[in-house]
């Protein structure tokens, strides 16, 4: 690559961004930190395919309110410069189609983040975090951007080298491909992922899965259990799938879902106008995609109207599909939230799942592991989100100081006895959330909710599936936190990992309050908030949105009486979705609306429309219901 063009850089002033785009050198010193995947393609866009000229346009679209549709396009630009944590937030492989799509030739950033690497990777995106490489390029050489692989690991730099993961993929299920790590080791004390990966890394053609031991920075193909997409993503997967192998047939298709669960909601009668008209025909041909596919190809479909109960996909799969010891995957990035059942679940892009749809087989680059021990008793109405927000919010976690390559992963092993006074709903935060303090995932050692929630939900007898960690395991880290250290806490408007105290910012008001998600939308959540609310009413000027996570929440909770109660107050009440945590249902803020939410991510415009978000737990959430303004709920009158 020869530098003919120019290069944009994502400063946090945006007065020096706006500069560039009007044709102005580069000025500053001060990068964004976490540029994530909705600034990079928002979720309207993404609604409108997944090819380079259809996305190419929208690149950084209203990124930090200043860049408009076709600035970065049509301005000549060949690489982009980020920070720290580039990448962050969804496993939406279409953000590296946008920049593509958008002329540019090479990301460089002082990190990236793991979905968004593997990504870049995976679809032959040239990447670095060697800033020598600009200045090469801005004094005349030409940089051979095939060799930046060189310096990636064995794994990596093999599928870079092949053209892809999907031409390697070709290659392997041909015979032409052998590991490319050591299958003969030594065994070693292992933690629960470590575990769980070398018990299904592939050693090549014929032989049986599993190898005596791995240790974080491996890069190994592993045997999946559960794969799963929706509606965003299983075009893109079939499409990158068809043009690689044609109508081959899937690896065991019966272990593949597709979930219609992030557009159900988009013609609510209480979702803006304006959004419908954005995103509702668009989206509906996604979903047309995804039904066709899975039709053709034999794939267990969710969704209102499909066959098998609507939910958002990661509910659905804590209620019907992750075991222990699973390796789970899907294309979205809250695919940890089956950690919470002792599996090992990560989200992947299009392009691996397509891989692991043809193969059986996934990439992992084993992690290293961070063990947050847990005790104490939580009271005062202190939740697993709480605890979450104050983990993530860390400057360990913040500022990534686990990192030691440009290519490390890292994940939480969640243990301590005070795992035993939440259920499984209300564990599946802990795991859920991990992805936000830029995370590959999270993993809750054997505990008796999991054993109890298996039981009882499917009958499942868990004790000889559960994954220990053995004895003298290796972890980066041990963190140990008494629940009584831990305070109430918010994520404040930008990004998850903006952790405060809810003392702090009691004083901010409230017009729009949403309890739904993933993260947010269980029956323990809705629980939460109806004690809260429960013989109170709202404040003036206040809208709620309650989505229940999955059509086994939403039965339980009417059954409860919940949705009444939430209807009477006035609330609107929906069937099971992703909604307004992505803009795609009621709870979109209104202008000029602050939004405390439940759900687990708070970057600008990432509910649809810009406006502040407030990440607060559902007991918070309601009583700021109650007040207009984030309130702490121990402190309300006594109801009547």
């Amino acid at each position: 690559m020869k530098l003919t063009g120019r290069i944009l850089h994502l400063f946090e002033d945006p007065a020096a961004v706006r500069a560039q785009l009007d044709g102005s050198d580069a000025s500053g010193d001060s990068y964004v930190y976490g540029v994530n995947t909705d600034a990079i393609i928002s979720g309207r866009a993404c609604t409108y395919g997944y090819t380079p000229e259809i996305l190419g346009p929208y690149f950084l679209e209203d990124f930090l309110d200043t860049v408009k549709q076709d600035d970065v396009k049509n301005g000549g630009f060949q690489v982009v410069v980020g920070g720290h944590a580039y990448g962050s937030g969804s496993s939406r492989e279409v953000a590296v189609v946008a920049h593509q799509g958008a002329g540019i030739e090479l990301v460089v950033a002082d990190s990236f983040q793991r979905i968004f690497q593997e990504n870049m990777v995976y679809s032959g995106m040239p990447f670095t975090t060697d800033r020598a490489v600009l200045e090469r390029l801005q004094a005349g050489e030409e940089v051979d951007l095939g060799a930046l692989a060189d310096d990636l690991p064995p794994f990596f730099e093999a599928v870079a080298k092949a053209g892809g993961l999907m031409s390697y993929g070709t290659k392997l299920l041909a015979g032409q491909i052998e590991p490319t790590y050591t299958t003969d080791v030594m065994p070693r004390p292992m933690n629960i992922a470590e575990k769980i990966i070398a018990r299904r890394t592939w050693v090549g053609e014929g032989q049986p899965d599993g190898i005596k031991a791995v240790k974080p920075g491996d890069q190994v193909l592993s045997r999946c259990g559960f794969r799963g997409m929706h509606e965003y993503t299983t075009g893109m997967v079939m499409a990158l799938y068809r043009q690689e192998w044609a109508d081959a047939p899937m690896y065991r298709p019966e272990m593949v879902a597709a979930f219609e669960d992030h557009f159900v909601l988009i013609a609510h009668e209480a979702v803006p106008e304006s959004a419908k008209k954005a995103r509702l025909a668009p989206a509906m041909q996604l979903t047309a995609e995804m039904v066709e596919a899975a039709q053709q190809n034999g794939i267990r479909l969710h969704g209102p109207g499909r066959g098998l109960p609507p939910g958002v996909c990661h509910r659905v799969v804590v209620e019907q599909y992750a075991e222990p010891g699973d390796i789970v995957v899907l294309t979205d990035s809250h695919t940890p939230t089956a950690g919470v059942l002792n599996a090992f679940a990560f989200g992947v892009g299009s392009t691996a799942m397509a891989f692991a749809l043809r193969t059986g087989l996934i990439p992992v680059t084993v992690p290293k592991v961070v063990r947050v021990e847990i005790t104490g008793e939580a009271r005062g109405g202190l939740s697993p989100k709480d605890l979450i927000l104050h983990l993530i919010g860390d400057p360990y976690f913040r500022e990534e100081h686990w990192r030691e390559s440009p290519t490390d992963t890292c994940i939480v092993e969640f243990g301590g006895s005070g795992l035993d006074q939440w259920n499984v709903d209300e564990l599946s935060v802990l795991t859920n959330m991990t992805v936000e303090g830029g995370l590959m995932t999270g993993v809750v050692e054997p505990c008796q909710p999991i054993v109890d929630f298996l039981k009882q939900r499917r009958d499942i007898d868990a004790r000889e599936m559960l994954v220990y960690p053995d004895p003298f395991c290796d972890y980066v880290r041990t963190i140990r936190i008494d629940l009584a250290d831990v305070p109430l806490t918010v994520a404040t408007p930008g990004d998850s990992r903006n952790r405060a105290p809810l003392t702090e910012h009691t004083e901010v008001g409230v017009q729009n309050v949403v309890i739904a998600s993933c993260t947010g939308g269980s029956l323990a959540d809705l629980r939460a908030a109806a004690e809260v609310l429960r013989g109170r009413t709202l404040a003036d000027g206040v809208r709620l949105t309650v989505t229940p996570s999955s059509t086994l929440v939403a039965e339980q909770a009417e059954e409860e009486g919940l949705l009444s109660l939430f209807r009477q107050l006035g609330a609107v009440v929906t069937d099971p979705g992703c909604g307004s945590c992505i803009g795609n249902g009621p709870g979109i803020p209104l202008p000029g609306e602050t939004t405390a939410s439940t759900t687990n991510r708070n970057f600008a415009r990432r509910m649809g429309a810009p406006g502040d978000v407030y990440l607060v737990s559902p007991a918070v959430a309601a009583a700021s219901a109650v007040t207009g303004k984030l309130t702490d709920p121990r402190g309300l009158p006594l109801p009547g």
